[in-house]
């Protein structure tokens, strides 16, 4: 079951250079290496062969899931969303309301989630819990230590 995801341009350009990282460069090592290793004699007994089959098998894989999350990406537009409320590319200020600390996060799809630089994916339990809220709201997070209650103060984008 594919699933739809949405990107900013900068996202989508990342995951496409790093396709062509996977196809153009990693590809061709890894077909050296079988090669190099088919070259050494007996394949039924060659572990480096082996490793290199395995290694080459991993990166067809990981290019294969990388092409469909690629033909399964969607381009935001952010002119046409709406900034009343909290959506994907939504810059957020919000107050926890236990400990009185302010914190800004930018909602982003899960291929861009980066917590060090505030951005926090809409499917992460905070991302999920501020989904549609508007200023001023209180949005009640489930945490695995139970529930956060965090007051929406800023909506931007």
């Amino acid at each position: 079951m594919s699933k739809v995801s949405y990107y900013t341009p900068e996202g989508l350009k990342k995951l496409r250079e790093e396709l062509s990282q996977l196809k153009d460069v990693e590809r061709p090592n890894a077909s050296r290496a079988i090669g190099e290793a088919r070259d050494k004699g007996d394949l039924s007994e060659n572990a480096e062969y082996d490793a290199a089959k395995e290694a080459q098998g991993m990166l067809e894989m990981k290019i294969s899931k990388l092409e469909e999350t690629l033909s399964n990406a969607r381009l935001i537009d952010e002119s046409q969303l709406d900034s009343s409320k909290v959506l994907v590319l939504s810059k957020v200020k919000i107050k926890n309301q236990t400990n009185g600390m302010e914190v800004t996060y930018t909602l982003v799809a899960d291929g861009e989630a980066d917590l060090a630089s505030g951005k926090i994916s809409v499917n992460s339990p905070i991302g999920k819990g501020l989904l549609g809220k508007t200023v001023g709201e209180v949005a009640d997070i489930q945490v695995p230590n139970g529930t956060l209650k965090f007051d929406i103060l800023e909506i931007s984008r």
